[in-house]
């Protein structure tokens, strides 16, 4: 398989899975200004979208949109529990919590990363993810990941998007234990490893 991505963008929550899966896949850059791949390859002609996370399959065909990625990833290794049997409520948990993450969160720090965005626009966009934050750090409570303590699919998701704050001075002083779950995906070998391999942190 190859995971067509940016760095840091929300194609960074399947490469976390690929890895947390130790599924065989390769990786190529794209350029989501130009639409231009590492190798010179106009990325629309893949994926007519024109954004990541674009996922080659083994066969040729293209799948798109993370949070089905991440679900169809988890499902080829069921042994390593990266997602609830299907048919389960606790698999419909984690499908309600990665459509949350995607209308809720996600899509709430793009007007952040807009540089047409005015800073009265930016202000509002904050305040209406402070709400959202809130809620997920009630969700989590305690646990170790956001679905109890088993690391999911949801978990490789909500580290990405919740990770952005930094880079949108969106503070998140007022959510210890969300800082403290941050960490510790962040150890986690995979999630490092894939970091380390996007050019975010170094070895």
């Amino acid at each position: 398989m190859k995971l067509y991505f940016a760095p840091g963008a929300c194609s960074l929550s399947p490469h976390i899975v690929l890895r947390e899966a130790g599924l065989e896949h390769t990786l190529e850059k794209v350029d989501l200004r130009s639409k231009q791949t590492a190798t010179g390859v106009d990325f629309r002609t893949i994926n007519p979208k024109g954004y990541v996370p674009t996922l080659q399959l083994n066969d040729g065909s293209i799948l798109t949109e993370g949070p089905v990625i991440v679900q169809y990833l988890a499902d080829l290794v069921p042994e390593k529990h990266l997602v609830p049997k299907a048919g389960s409520m606790e698999r419909y948990r984690v499908m309600e919590t990665l459509n949350y993450i995607g209308t809720e969160l996600h899509k709430g720090f793009s007007p952040l990363f807009n540089p047409a965005t005015s800073d009265a626009g930016k202000e509002v966009a904050i305040n209406a993810l402070l709400p959202r934050i809130s809620l997920i750090a009630k969700q989590l409570g305690n646990s170790d990941y956001i679905a109890g303590s088993q690391f999911t699919v949801a978990d490789a998701y909500l580290f990405v998007v919740l990770s952005w704050s930094a880079h949108v001075k969106l503070s998140l002083a007022d959510w210890p234990t969300i800082q403290a779950y941050l960490a510790r995906v962040a150890e986690r070998p995979a999630v490092h490893a894939a970091m380390v391999a996007e050019g975010l942190i170094k070895e």
